[in-house]
C-alpha cells in the first residue's frame, strides 16, 4: 500500500481532486504499481498555522503579490 501525503494551505475541492488524480498517476507510472494501490492523504492547514521566512504564510504571500 503506497502512501502519498501532501501538506498545504487550504485547497478547493477541485484542486484536491486534481492533486489526487495527478499524484496517483505520476507515482504509478514511475513506480510501476497499479493506481488502485495508492492512498493519498491531503493535510490542509490554515494560513495562520503556516509560516515561511519568519512570517505567517498570509503575510508572506501578501508581500509577494
Amino acid at each position: 500500500m503506497p502512501v502519498i501525503t501532501l501538506n498545504s494551505a487550504k485547497l478547493s475541492k477541485g484542486q484536491k481532486g486534481e492533486l489526487i488524480k495527478e499524484l496517483t498517476a505520476a507515482a504509478a507510472k514511475i513506480m510501476n504499481i497499479q493506481e488502485q494501490s495508492y492512498y493519498v492523504f491531503l493535510k490542509e492547514h490554515e494560513m495562520d498555522n503556516l509560516g515561511v521566512g519568519g512570517q505567517f504564510l498570509a503575510e508572506y504571500l501578501k508581500d509577494k503579490v
